[in-house]
Formats: structure tokens, sequence, C-alpha cells
């Protein structure tokens, strides 16, 4: 998979229009400053065009597949539209599904529901905890972090070759670490899954908004993302590719709209013919509006320009990962080394400050937004920081004090809203405190690292 670095067209390449682009916050230190959002790979801001979209056909909301009135058919429309919308953006297959979800960690989760008996699961210990955690009833094999792409399609060769041959197996792998932003190899990775007669889902989560993902490119069998990482609001996702473990398996929810005839029994029982479209785990009324949100953002994304979006990017980690060499103390994460590819999500640590007080002081005192923790990966984030792997760890942070050294790191992580100047006052305000120190004192309150509001606050 690689990553587009051609020439920018400045006239193509501005950050796209976001929501919150405008909005002030106050300063512990006094006054008030632009937000700089840099916690994209948490949370990206919605797109104004979405949220456009969003308020024009608010007025026409309706219940979907269940009326006759002419808002319900709109609705409908509108929401089977959309699944086609997303099927374009991910290049689906003709014969692939698209289902609708609450988000990644519910695709993967419907996923694991639907494996088939004595499935093999194969995962490294690298994933996000959405795709780590959601096989606890198929036979898991967790997979060493490897250091390079390379050792990554080795150790899956060497895994799948000593497997039953004969029974089910999955392969499941991130798209772009959500730790260290990096790519993986996933198109080698699919090709040694099918060599061995494997399947493979990718966690797209923080891959497909930062670049192209193509189904029937990469050659995956099933491809998950959340709606609000691809700046779209609200809580939705999408589990997308091969229809046939989903229409064997029994619902992920049973209920309204996964049924497609109810009947009673002569016993007092109640027989179920349940849909073997991607309704079958759509049970229930869905969030058409999530849904909407999701196919405005994949044709905002589409007609943008990837290579566009992708390119500027690019020129933005450069910039980061220059500025923050420049800074001796600050120690970037990383996995497979400094000269491989990645989106626009960067780890790090800084010698001598505890990250939660180093992204407290970015806030307070500067109005940029991190985030500082394990990021719901703590064995990839244990295994960069050199501990214990094992070690158990919160996502959120540590009851170290400021000043204490933590077991966590800070990440940043930007894309299409980004403005340069948040990329700027960042690099500034790593630098200023590294060299000059907070200009407020900090306290820990119900574990985060907060300003100290008290007379002697002001250090």
């Amino acid at each position: 998979m690689s990553v587009s670095t051609a020439a920018l067209d400045p006239s193509v390449c501005a950050p796209l229009p976001v929501l919150g682009r405008d909005v002030t916050v106050p300063l512990v230190t006094g006054g008030e400053v632009t937000y700089a959002a840099l916690d994209y790979a948490a949370s990206a801001p919605a797109l104004q065009r979405v949220w456009d979209d969003i308020a024009a056909y608010a007025p026409y909301y309706g219940s979907v597949h269940r009326g006759a009135g002419y808002l319900s058919q709109l609705s409908t429309d509108l929401f089977e539209n959309s699944r086609r919308t997303v099927a374009e953006f991910l290049g689906c297959r003709a014969e692939d599904q698209v289902v609708f979800t609450r988000s990644t960690t519910d695709s993967l989760n419907l996923l694991a529901a639907a494996l088939p008996a004595n499935c093999q699961v194969f995962v490294y210990e690298t994933e996000h905890h959405a795709s780590l955690l959601p096989w606890r009833d198929a036979q898991v094999t967790y997979l060493d972090a490897p250091r390079t792409p390379g050792r990554a399609v080795e150790s899956l060769e060497r895994a799948l070759a000593d497997r039953d041959p004969y029974g089910p197996a999955l392969v499941c792998v991130t798209g772009a670490s959500n730790v260290t932003g990096e790519l993986w190899p996933v198109r080698e990775l699919a090709a040694t899954a099918h060599a061995h007669g494997a399947r493979i889902v990718l966690d797209a989560a923080q891959l497909a908004p930062h670049h192209p993902v193509d189904i029937a490119e990469l050659d995956v069998d099933w491809v998950a993302f959340s709606g609000h990482k691809l700046y779209a609001p609200f809580g939705s996702g999408v589990l997308a590719g091969r229809a046939d473990w989903l229409q064997a398996a029994d619902p992920y929810l049973a209920g309204g709209g996964a049924s497609r005839k109810v009947a009673r029994r002569a016993d007092g029982g109640v027989d179920v013919d349940w849909h073997t479209t991607a309704a079958r785990h759509e049970a229930g009324s869905p969030n058409v509006i999530g849904v909407y949100s999701i196919a405005s953002a994949c044709k905002a994304l589409t007609e943008a320009g990837f290579d566009n979006l992708v390119a500027r990017e690019q020129e933005l980690v450069s910039r980061v990962r220059e500025g923050l060499a420049e800074v001796p103390e600050v120690r970037v994460l990383s996995l497979f080394g400094d000269d491989a590819p990645r989106v626009g999500v960067i780890s790090f640590v800084v010698r001598g400050w505890n990250s939660s007080h180093f992204a407290a002081a970015l806030s307070a005192e500067y109005g940029i937004g991190v985030r500082d923790g394990l990021f719901c990966a703590h064995p990839l984030v244990r295994t960069l920081l050199g501990s214990d792997p094992q070690e158990p760890g919160e996502c959120g942070a540590p009851e170290a004090e400021p000043g204490e050294r933590s077991l966590n790191a800070i990440r940043v992580s930007f894309g299409a809203g980004t403005p340069d100047e948040h990329i700027e006052r960042f690099l500034r305000a790593v630098t200023e405190l590294v060299r000059e120190g907070a200009q407020w004192k900090y306290r820990t309150e119900d574990g985060r690292c907060v300003p100290d509001r008290g007379e002697a606050a002001q250090a």
C-alpha cells in the first residue's frame, strides 16, 4: 500500500471545512485562542458538508422500511442509497454486503458472532482492543508485534502453516495503527491468508479517513470502520464484505427488521424466517441520520480528491516528524521504523515529563487537544515503551502526579480538516514546554492531570 506524495495544487488542497474550526477556548494563563483539534484518531470533527446534508434532510426524517407514507419512503430510499454509496466508496464486489452497525467495535463483534464453529482466529498483539478482544468464543492465536512489514507477513505465514488446514480460519489486521499511524502490508497479508485457506478482515478505522480503501484491490474478505473517525457525527459504523458467513449465522440482534416472517407453532412456540440480506443483522429502527452522514462523508472525500488529501496530509506528517526530531527530549514511537509509510497519527513521549501532564499543559496553556494514555491498544503501547506488554494499564491518565514518570504516551493526530496553523502551534508548544517548562502548576484529580486553580497555582 503506497502513499502518494505528488505535488500539491494549493487551490484544491486547502483544509476541508469542519465543524468547530472557529471555536475559541479559554487559556489558564488568560485570554482565549481558537481550539486546535489534534485528536482526529479518537473522533474527527464532522465535515461541514456532512452537517449541511444532515440539516437539509432532517425535516424529512422518517422510519425506514416501516411505512407507506412519503417521508418513510424517502427515508428508505436515502438509507438504501447510502448503502450503495458506501459500497462504491469501498470498492465492494458485486456479491458483497454492506451492513450498518454502531461502530468498528460493533462491526467486529458482529463478525465474531458470525464465525462458523471451530473457527481459528489469528490477530496481532498490536491491534486496537476493538479488533483484539471480540474473538472470545473462537480459538485465538495472538501474534507478537512484528518489527517490519515483512516480519508481519512471515509470522502470519508460520502461524497459518501450523494450523489445522481443514477448519475455517480468520485473520484480523489493522490497516493503519491507531498508535503509530504506520500502514500495514494488507495486500500481502491477504494473499498469505488466502494461500492457507483463511479469510481476512481489515480494521480500517484509522485507514479509511486518510487513505483510499478498496476491498477488491486489497483482496480482503471484510472491512470494518466507524463514521465518527470518517468526519461523520453520531454512532454509526460499517461491516462490508462477503455475505456467506453472515447469512449462515443467527442474527446479531433478534427483532423487527431482521425477521422476514414470524408465525406461532401449534406447540406454542415461534417459527422465524430471517432475512438473508444485510437486514438480517440490522434489527430495530436503524440510525438513518448516522448512516446518511457516513454516505455524505464518503462522497465529500471522493469529490475532494483522495490523492490531494493524502498528499497534503503527508506534508503535515513530515512537518510534525521533522519538528519533533528537533527536540532531543522527544521520542516518537514506531514499530516499523522511521521510513515506514504512515497516516496522520503520531505518538511520542517526552523525557522528564509525565505524558498526562504534558497533554494537560498543551490544552490549558495553548488550546491544543491531543490524547494521552494507552489508546485502547495496551499491549502495543507497552511494547513500544519498553515495559512489560502484560502489565495492566488504563486507557486514560495514570495516578502518577505531574512530573512523575508515566507508563503511557501522547498522541497527536490530524487529517483533512487540519489547518497549517494548528500544526505550527503544536510544534511551538512542544518546544516551549520542553525548553521553558509549564507556566502553571498541575495536579491529579479523578485520574486526570488538571491545572491547579488555587492561590498558589501559578509557577
